[in-house]
């Protein structure tokens, strides 16, 4: 009979396992948000990572074993952005009504995110490879740390980064823009994939096709207008 000891070691050679163990997890957090009624605070994504960390730690595999297997997913990332066109092309008549309160709203939000992240870090004397990294936060990841590369940043903090604010953008912003009395799909699905970027747009498109519309528009261009604008942000605060 083989040991649980031997089995292991055989399947951790194995480069699927790890893929095979992010998409199970994912699958199960999934049905656990469902189960809770996709309550905010039952992220699909928040629950897999904490899934897949605390699998990772028990078995003692460090984290480049871990991505060498599951890096399909991550190369996954760039086709699934840009299938967001299909439901851009379906609301096109919808998006082209609201260009003008849209292009404001991108600019208003863009900059507000790079500001703030990297006005509230340099007050508390952040250095500037850490500014650099925290900078392209609320764009989705791929894009961000690209950013922070070309900028000195550290990519692997950015992506960190990058997938915090996007699930607690996820989990709190469709509270908040409720109470603050904003009911409007396209304005509440636009704010997310502004602000909470690639986990956002999968929140917004959970609870309504049309906010998942606007918060891919949202996310797509807010990568185009923050890689234009971190330089000149971080030019102003002196680095």
């Amino acid at each position: 009979m083989i040991g649980l000891d031997v089995l292991w070691v055989y399947l951790a050679a194995s480069p699927l396992l790890w893929l095979t163990a992010t998409l199970a997890a994912y699958l199960l957090a999934d049905r656990v948000s469902a189960a809770c009624g996709r309550h905010p605070l039952a992220n699909p994504v928040l629950l897999a990572v904490a899934l897949m960390s605390a699998v990772l730690m028990a078995t003692g595999t460090k984290f480049q074993t871990y991505f060498e297997g599951a890096q399909f997913v991550h190369f996954l990332l760039g086709p699934a952005t840009v299938a967001l066109a299909v439901p851009l092309w379906r609301n096109r008549r919808e998006v082209g009504r609201a260009l003008l309160p849209l292009a404001a709203a991108l600019l208003a939000g863009a900059v507000t995110a790079v500001v703030s992240a990297v006005g509230i870090a340099w007050a508390f004397g952040a250095p500037a490879p850490v500014l650099a990294a925290i900078a392209p936060k609320s764009v989705t990841a791929a894009i961000a740390m690209g950013i922070a590369h070309e900028l000195g940043g550290d990519p692997a903090l950015t992506a960190t980064l990058v997938i915090s604010t996007g699930i607690l953008g996820a989990m709190m912003a469709w509270p908040v823009l409720g109470a603050v009395g904003v009911r409007d799909p396209a304005a509440r699905g636009f704010a997310l994939g502004l602000a909470a970027h690639g986990i956002g747009t999968a929140r917004a498109f959970q609870a309504d096709p049309v906010a998942g519309t606007f918060a891919g528009i949202a996310m797509g261009l807010n990568g185009l207008v923050t890689a234009a604008i971190v330089p000149v942000v971080l030019r102003l605060f002196g680095l």
